[in-house]
């Protein structure tokens, strides 16, 4: 861990101070152009519990990923819920979050909050039916009477929208945020610029709240994106995009590289290596 947060020491960042909370990041990676044939990557990342530190409180700078192969040009994570038998799953989701209760002394996440990138508006419907409530069965299953929070937010950076400061040749200041007129005048939804621009015109991420147990408040909630723009591990400022979704990106980008297409039936998915378990207990995305 090169930086950390100040508020997470000791923690105080709105919501999440009071309950165990583990916060997920999801993308899909598809194949090059051209590779109608290549397998997409869906890849996961989760928070997780620090052990150098005997504070109940979840280190959001430290995270596990977990990658699955999937149909190709399929935008939809088809592998995160998996029921085996009467009781086992093989999905991603049951893997982290086993991952999280065994780092965190047997404590379960009361509130989970996902950050999912690569939907475009059309999808928010599909991507809550395929993927919002499978992670809620996946958590059922694993304990049918345990029942934590969701707050599942989707982030776009293909778009068009930029600021400009009036009269000024200079960039908006990092941080910046609009969650008004331009906005969607009844969906939760708001623009952040959280990163200082060197080179042109920096353009904000625009982050849609699609679903919202914990009862987040604007502020709250604007907070919280804007800190986890600021533990990225490659960087010591603040970047673009909350660090969960760039980690589940780096992650499925560097487990493509160990499949090899040209040597599999066009008809047979390829199944990525299991990889060592000191391996996937370090940030190897990194």
């Amino acid at each position: 861990m090169n930086s950390f947060l100040s508020m997470e020491r000791p923690p105080s960042i709105p919501l999440l101070r009071h309950q165990p909370t583990i916060i997920l990041g999801m993308d899909v990676s598809h194949g090059a152009p051209g590779r109608s044939d290549a397998p997409s990557i869906a890849a996961v990342v989760s928070s997780r519990y620090h052990n150098l530190y005997k504070e109940s409180w979840p280190s959001i700078s430290c995270c596990r990923a977990a990658v699955r192969t999937q149909s190709p040009r399929v935008e939809m994570i088809q592998s995160l819920y998996k029921p085996v038998g009467n009781k086992d799953d093989q999905g991603i989701i049951r893997e982290l979050l086993i991952d999280f209760y065994e780092t965190s002394n047997r404590i379960k996440p009361q509130q989970i909050i996902i950050f999912r990138d690569g939907v475009s508006e059309s999808q928010f419907i599909k991507v809550l039916n395929e993927e919002l409530a499978p992670i809620m069965k996946a958590c059922k299953r694993l304990d049918d009477k345990w029942s934590p929070k969701f707050t599942f937010i989707v982030a776009q950076k293909n778009h068009h929208t930029k600021f400009f400061e009036v009269n000024s040749p200079d960039n908006v200041p990092p941080g910046t945020v609009v969650d008004t007129k331009i906005c969607h005048p009844k969906n939760n939804d708001f623009y952040m610029c959280a990163h200082a621009g060197r080179i042109g015109t920096t353009r904000p991420t625009h982050y849609h709240v699609l679903h919202d147990e914990i009862e987040f408040s604007a502020d709250e909630m604007q907070e919280l994106v804007h800190s986890l723009s600021y533990v990225y591990q490659r960087s010591t400022n603040a970047i673009s995009i909350v660090a969960p979704i760039y980690y589940a990106h780096l992650a499925a980008a560097q487990m493509g590289q160990f499949i090899k297409n040209d040597e599999l039936p066009p008809d047979e998915l390829p199944q990525l290596p299991r990889l060592h378990e000191d391996v996937a207990n370090s940030m190897f995305f990194c």
